[in-house]
């Protein structure tokens, strides 16, 4: 609400006409340095940094620097005292903070959505809801596919919030057919089948072979490990394109291996966790922050290649890869204390919400860079990864912690509306893409979007419940 009203007021001012004898750009150099407007600029970092562009696309319309400069003083009181009814101290004034009562409303709503459709999906390991096909059909997997734990881990979900024992039978049943994926030496997406299911369910049971499989998932994992490299090798396939690919999902699947070391004692797998950690983050980011998808190596560990293979082009910002890096760091950042981590994700936190392509509703196009934009499908799956990201990220870095809760209550007010709740059961959220440059999977329902929004739902329901900013440390 606050942004739209200044930014009207902003394009109001710029509208003012002045006389004019020509403009010099460095007269920027001196206005953007005036003591009050880096005052402003802390306070309200996003509004300025907007009406700093904006002075700059507009200012070949108008004249002589000091009129213009008047001009850009009146316009930039104009929009923050239209915005201060909004502000509070360190916290972006863009949307209104949402309701303690707003996690629970959208938090019943899958519930209620979840028990009716709980019968119409029967537990079924040849048909693990994934997507929709073109005809809106349900797209079903089998249980060897990366996506084919979250759906339990969404039933686990909304049965941690509902306490409901339909739901509960449901996610067990799921479930089970996660439990051979722990041995599945073909891929390093063990932690999203195993984890997201299986760890689910063990937070809520404390089920002792969902520990064992845990554990048993964790240790396959690490047979991907190359000493050499220092990383965990991603994809076995195209190897005529890839020697030892690393993508930046694999960041996901450090989580199980840092709650092996917990469950197991053995600290080996804290260890691996480690060293990839720091191997992506040496190597998949560029000068801005933003990040490739695949990184391939030579066996010596020395790069040969950096691509993103599902973005617009190698050297795009591909929305989902972001999301995965910054959820991935601070979950890294969380479990080590390493505060190289926590820096890595603050700056891919920064890319991603300070992006002048980012839109108003903070749902990012599939690509930061993609060439239609604004046409562009968005991309509900990085929203909600990046949201349930966001608030993690806030128990971590107290100084930064209001904005971070801001953006991510922009995400949920936006995943909430009709613009994004999907109509097919049995998912929860629509407008979603999986690889466009592949046609794979565009403008639909995707399983994972559903499973880290239902995550911040109840991240942000618990900071509610805890006190907002309370800091917190891992789970033992």
């Amino acid at each position: 609400m606050y942004q739209k009203q200044g930014l009207s007021a902003h394009f109001m001012f710029m509208d003012f006409r002045v006389e004019t004898n020509g403009f010099q750009p460095e007269y920027f150099d001196a206005l953007f340095v005036q003591p009050s407007f880096l005052l402003l600029k802390e306070l309200l970092p996003d509004q300025m940094e907007t009406s700093a562009i904006c002075m700059k696309k507009k200012a070949p319309r108008y004249a002589g620097a000091p009129a213009f400069q008047r001009a850009c003083w009146i316009g930039i009181m104009v929009c923050v005292l239209s915005m201060v009814g909004g502000c509070k101290s360190g916290q972006s004034p863009v949307a209104e903070e949402i309701s303690p009562q707003y996690p629970d409303q959208l938090l019943q709503k899958a519930t209620n959505q979840a028990l009716n459709n709980v019968d119409g999906f029967p537990a079924d390991s040849l048909n693990i809801p994934r997507s929709i096909h073109p005809d809106g059909s349900l797209r079903g997997v089998k249980s060897r596919d990366w996506t084919s734990g979250f759906y339990a881990g969404t039933l686990w979900q909304l049965y941690a919030y509902s306490k409901d024992p339909k739901l509960k039978q449901a996610a067990q049943e799921w479930t089970a057919f996660q439990a051979k994926e722990r041995f599945d030496d073909h891929t390093h997406d063990l932690g999203f089948k195993v984890y997201c299911s299986i760890g689910e369910g063990y937070k809520l049971t404390a089920e002792p072979i969902y520990k064992t499989y845990i554990i048993d998932a964790a240790r396959q994992l690490i047979q991907r490990f190359n000493p050499a490299i220092g990383a965990i090798r991603s994809w076995d396939h195209n190897r005529d394109k890839w020697d030892y690919p690393v993508i930046i999902d694999n960041m996901m699947n450090l989580e199980m291996l840092f709650a092996a070391t917990r469950l197991s004692g053995d600290s080996s797998f804290y260890q691996i966790a480690l060293q990839h950690a720091q191997k992506t983050m040496e190597n998949h980011f560029r000068a801005d922050h933003s990040s490739y998808h695949v990184i391939d190596f030579h066996p010596d560990g020395q790069v040969r290649k950096r691509n993103t293979h599902q973005g617009h082009s190698h050297e795009s910002a591909w929305a989902r890869g972001q999301a995965w890096g910054l959820y991935g760091f601070t979950v890294a950042y969380r479990e080590t204390q390493v505060a190289a981590f926590l820096t890595k994700a603050q700056e891919i936190a920064q890319f991603f919400f300070h992006h002048p392509r980012l839109p108003e509703d903070k749902v990012p196009y599939w690509d930061f860079d993609a060439p239609g934009i604004p046409e562009e499908e968005r991309d509900a799956s990085a929203a909600a990864i990046a949201a349930s990201g966001l608030l993690e990220l806030s128990q971590h870095d107290p100084q930064n912690a209001s904005q971070y809760i801001a953006w991510a209550d922009q995400i949920l007010q936006s995943l909430g509306s009709e613009a994004y709740q999907a109509e097919q059961a049995p998912f929860l959220l629509r407008q979603s893409v999986g690889s466009k440059p592949h046609d794979s999977e565009v403008n639909v329902p995707l399983v994972y979007a559903d499973y880290f929004y239902l995550e911040a739902l109840h991240r942000r329901k618990e900071l509610f419940q805890r006190g907002r900013l309370q800091v917190s440390t891992p789970a033992n």
